[in-house]
Formats: structure tokens, C-alpha cells, sequence
């Protein structure tokens, strides 16, 4: 998967939004001082977004350097410093909210997919990200996932069939759904979802890919794992995770994936600072 396929436009489209037709504040510094100034963190975290912000100073101003303090994926401390950057006062300025938008977006996405994943990391079970992203940043995001120890789901709506409720509906039924999936792409993965025991005997006995098990008891998690064991379809959890005990157990029924939207739709950024030194 190309993470960075978008990334020039995507900062392109950042830095457009925030400066619009000039900085005027910065005009407040002659544009010949140059200084250094370095982020430093407030939060215990998990660096990510790096190719961002290179990206972000190269398009504000390319002769800035950037001196990282911390490889891509590594942990920080609370005061630990990320990087230094050396360039014009007015270039880091400006660029100074888009780079940190980018790295405390990306670092928490990162950092909270690190903390469940160490959760259940002896259980067999993988963490999925989901497509609840924020619009505009969806392979970023994806990317902060990965950089965390979790994996990538669907990126969107081309490249996985994820039949649901409202799908089955429309199509007529469960079997009538897959078997017109089928029919429509033979090599593409087909997943389904469903509610409870008997959809999950009828959507078997079509032999999908994947069947998402939708806010499943831990009961009949176990019991679906039975059911389907030795047909090849893989299970996936998603719905009804309220804490760390509970994703451990889910881990634990033997399903094959959890996949969560709180990896990209409910973090707390990480809190961190720009200073000049």
C-alpha cells in the first residue's frame, strides 16, 4: 500500500486552508532572521507523521533543515524533544501549526494503536483500523495505524466487499448477497456481517472470505468460532468493546480480528510545543 501516494496534496491543502493569502503575523519578523526551534512533547507517545512535516517545511521552505531527535515509530517521554528545525523565523512560524497538527494527529493515532495492541498481543487476534477516519486524511491515518503495530482493514469502498445490514436488506438476503458478490468479483475479499448465531450458519454455508460478528456476547463469539472452525473464514470482531478487560477477552474467544474505530475516529491528539530555542 502507497501511504505517501497523497501526501503532497494532502499538505499542499493544509497549508492552503491556514495561510490563505499570507501569513500577516509572521510579517511581524525580518525575513532574514533565522533561528532553531524544536517540538518537544508533553505526553508519553508514539512518533509518527514524519514524511508529513518533512514535507510540510519543504513546502513552506525549502532551504529549513529538520534534525530529528526519534526514528519513525519510537516512544517519547513526557520533555523528551522530537526534532530540531533551522531556518527563517517567518518559515517555521508558518509552517509551525500545520506540522504540529499532522504529528500530534498521527502520534496519537499511533500511540493508542501501540497500547491495544500490547493488550492483546499473546492472544493470536489482530487490531483492524476501520473507515472512520477524517475525511482528507484516510492513508495518513492508515499509515499511523501501522507505524502503531495494528493493520489496515479496507482502505475504502473499492478494494473489499464489507456486506452489511442495510446491504442485505437491499439485496434480499444473506446468500443472495454473497453469491451476487461472487459473481461480481471473483478475486476480491467478501466479508458480511452479522447479528447473531443463525445469520452466521446462513452466511457460512455461503462460504465467504470474512464474516464480521456485529456486538457478539463473548459466548457467542466462542460459538462462532466453533462453527466455523475448519471452513477457512476468518472471523472479525467488531462492536461492544468498552474496555481493556473486555478486548482482552474478545481476543481470547479465538477470533481472528478486532477492528475498531476509536483507533482513528476518538483519539486524543498528543500534546506537544513548538519553541524557539
Amino acid at each position: 500500500m502507497d501511504y505517501f501516494e497523497k501526501l503532497e496534496k494532502t499538505v499542499e491543502n493544509a497549508l492552503s486552508e491556514d495561510i490563505g493569502t499570507g501569513d500577516l503575523t509572521s510579517k511581524l519578523i525580518s525575513p532574514e532572521k533565522k533561528n532553531i526551534a524544536k517540538i518537544i512533547t508533553r505526553d508519553e507517545m508514539v512518533l509518527c507523521g514524519r514524511p508529513w512535516v518533512d514535507e510540510t517545511l519543504k513546502q513552506v521552505d525549502s532551504e529549513s533543515t529538520i534534525i530529528w531527535q526519534l526514528e519513525e515509530g519510537e516512544e517519547a517521554a513526557p520533555g523528551d524533544v522530537l526534532l530540531q528545525i533551522r531556518g527563517k523565523a517567518r518559515s517555521l512560524l508558518t509552517a509551525e501549526r500545520t506540522m504540529l497538527n499532522f504529528l500530534q494527529l498521527l502520534s496519537a493515532v499511533a500511540t493508542e494503536t501501540r497500547k491495544l495492541t500490547r493488550i492483546i498481543k499473546n492472544s493470536g487476534a489482530t487490531l483492524l483500523d476501520t473507515r472512520k477516519t477524517i475525511p482528507g486524511l484516510r492513508l495518513a491515518q492508515k499509515y499511523a495505524v501501522k507505524t502503531g503495530g495494528g493493520e489496515n482493514h479496507r482502505i475504502g469502498l473499492f478494494d473489499a466487499f464489507l456486506i452489511k445490514e442495510n446491504h442485505i436488506n437491499a439485496a434480499g438476503s444473506i446468500s443472495s448477497a454473497i453469491k451476487k458478490a461472487k459473481q461480481i468479483a471473483k478475486k476480491v475479499r467478501i466479508e458480511i456481517e452479522v447479528e447473531n448465531i443463525d445469520e452466521l450458519k446462513e452466511a457460512a454455508s455461503e462460504k465467504p472470505d470474512w464474516i464480521l460478528l456485529d456486538n457478539f456476547s463473548i459466548q457467542d463469539m466462542q460459538q462462532a468460532v466453533k462453527t466455523v472452525s475448519g471452513l477457512g473464514i476468518k472471523l472479525e470482531a467488531s462492536g461492544g468493546i468498552e474496555d481493556h478487560e473486555n478486548l482482552l477477552q474478545i481476543a481470547n474467544t479465538g477470533v481472528d480480528y478486532i477492528s475498531m474505530g476509536q483507533l482513528t475516529k476518538n483519539v486524543k491528539a498528543v500534546d506537544m510545543t513548538l519553541l524557539f530555542d
